[in-house]
């Protein structure tokens, strides 16, 4: 029991566990505006559920850390660059990614109105969770080879892809509604996710993408939309307070 808990099992969980949230902020994204096409009632069930799978699957990998490596083998090489079993899945998550985010992008600027209602509310939950399950396939491949580079014992990556995932679960509610309550939120949230699938297929690719400047880049758009959203509020007030001064007595 003493060689479990050592400083550098607990240095390792706590790193590990911080960095497995970042990764996953993008999956939450993608998560609620998947189930902000559902019914309110069945909003959170599907969250909750998307969730849970991407914890299972991450668990199931990191219990067979020796056929996730074998993934890093080369299968075939076109053009002369070789693809392993890994690249292979980032490509084709990256692509499904970047046409799903593009499909919802259109959607959004000329889908509007009723037929964009229509849509919206055709969805169907078992489709909802098919979309989220093949993400969840990459994102985890993605966070469970982060996870092998940082520690050493397979019960320090568990627990650190439990809490992050419960973590991202306490949240996740308030981020889906944030996103939904603003609209222009909800588009830089789609164009994040058409940022990572370029990512995605880049790093499937053989073409590495320091991911700290990516995630750099997002927070420092929403801190830039976070201002824009406060100056929106202030607008009606100044307006209203010029219309005062200007009107004669």
């Amino acid at each position: 029991m003493e060689g479990l808990f050592t400083s550098e099992n607990l240095i390792a969980l706590f790193t590990l566990t911080a960095l497995e949230v970042v990764l996953g902020i993008d999956n939450v994204i993608f998560i609620s505006i998947l189930v902000g096409k559902l019914p309110e009632e069945q909003r959170e069930k599907a969250r909750r559920l998307g969730l849970g799978l991407a914890m299972v699957m991450r668990i199931g990998l990191l219990l067979s850390l020796s056929w996730v490596m074998q993934l890093k083998n080369p299968l075939f090489s076109p053009f002369g660059h070789s693809v392993s079993g890994r690249d292979l899945i980032l490509l084709i998550g990256g692509l499904f990614l970047i046409g799903k985010s593009t499909f919802e992008i259109h959607d959004k600027l000329e889908g509007a109105g009723a037929h964009g209602t229509k849509r919206a509310a055709a969805a169907s939950f078992g489709a909802i969770l098919a979309q989220i399950a093949i993400l969840d396939i990459v994102f985890s491949l993605d966070s469970v080879i982060t996870a092998v580079g940082m520690a050493q014992q397979i019960w320090v990556m568990i627990v650190a892809v439990v809490i992050a995932v419960l973590v991202m679960l306490v949240f996740s509610g308030r981020i889906g509604a944030f996103i939904e309550r603003h609209p222009t939120m909800k588009m830089l949230a789609l164009s994040f996710l058409l940022l990572i699938g370029v990512m995605l297929v880049a790093e499937g690719w053989g073409k590495h993408i320091e991911k700290g400047y990516v995630y750099f880049a997002m927070a420092f758009s929403v801190f830039v939309e976070v201002l824009n959203m406060r100056l929106r509020k202030s607008k009606p007030v100044e307006l209203h307070q010029s219309y005062v001064e200007e009107t004669p007595r």
